[in-house]
């Protein structure tokens, strides 16, 4: 009488050990993908990501200019330490984040900034195509976020900055970039790293949510560079913020908060993709053995 093979659950277990992943990686997506414009999935993201980075902008900018006009030594009764301080701000912008990306994760994948999106580009988890219209749809959510606090707050906000990023005195540009370069990538590798298919699998047993870890990065890099630049690491937001602010300062440190992040998030792809998880390694080994064939 012959033994029927195992198949199942059981075949599962006993083939497990062999291959020693209890974790998939998702395939990396095509680099033009224009049956996406056929999904109404693909509008609902764009949808998702333009309504929240206005979201963000208009709360985040609110919140620096209120913090601007109770700190005002010009007006009566004001106190230079009223107010929320660097660490509120900061607070408001990674919680922000935190609350956005918890909410959006599972339509768009919840990446409110260009310098994210590019960095997923690079790492092939977007296509081209889904890349480029999620960053102008990021884009036009930050001019209308800001806009929408310029409309209800106009006094306030011509009085006090509009929110824009700005070098601040007595920093060069090269320490404005580098600050914008570092700030994305923690940002970025802490995006990589929550999103990570094997973290994930290793870690079931933490309940740890992604956006916790992407918001106290945001709150982290404020704290450290709003001396500095204001904190972009977020075109979109600076952006938005120039725009509507349209003044010559922001609009001559423009490029500072754009060129910045997307290095810091090429550099931030490349060293999560081809270092931690060996890419390069598994490309050269790949192109040794097809070399032997």
């Amino acid at each position: 009488m012959t033994k029927e093979p195992v198949t199942g659950p059981e075949q599962e277990q006993e083939q497990e050990p062999a291959s020693g992943k209890d974790y998939h990686d998702p395939p990396p997506v095509a680099f033009l993908d224009p049956k996406e414009l056929t999904k109404w999935s693909f509008y609902r993201a764009l949808i998702a990501e333009f309504v929240a980075t206005l979201l963000f902008l208009y709360i985040t900018v609110l919140t620096v200019i209120g913090y601007k006009s109770q700190t005002d030594i010009d007006k009566v009764g004001t106190n230079p330490c009223d107010g929320v301080g660097i660490l509120g701000i900061a607070w408001a912008f990674g919680g922000m984040i935190f609350v956005l990306v918890y909410c959006t994760a599972g339509i768009s994948g919840g990446h409110i900034n260009p310098a994210v999106t590019f960095g997923l580009f690079l790492a092939r988890k977007v296509s081209s195509l889904r890349a480029i219209l999620y960053m102008v749809a990021q884009c036009l959510g930050a001019i209308c976020g800001v806009g929408l606090v310029k409309a209800f707050h106009k006094t306030y906000y011509n009085n006090y900055g509009g929110g824009a990023n700005e070098l601040a005195e007595g920093y060069n540009k090269g320490t404005g970039l580098g600050a914008e370069i570092i700030g994305t990538f923690v940002l970025v590798y802490t995006v990589f790293s929550a999103t990570d298919p094997k973290r994930n699998a290793r870690d079931s047993h933490i309940p740890v949510l992604a956006p916790l870890p992407i918001g106290f990065a945001v709150f982290m890099v404020h704290l450290a560079t709003i001396p500095i630049t204001g904190t972009g690491i977020n075109p979109a937001r600076s952006f938005g913020a120039a725009v509507i602010y349209n003044k010559e300062k922001a609009w001559d440190d423009q490029w500072i908060f754009w060129v910045g992040p997307f290095i810091g998030a090429a550099i931030a792809a490349f060293y999560h993709e081809f270092v931690l998880k060996a890419g390069a390694a598994k490309a050269l080994g790949s192109f040794r053995s097809s070399t032997h064939v």
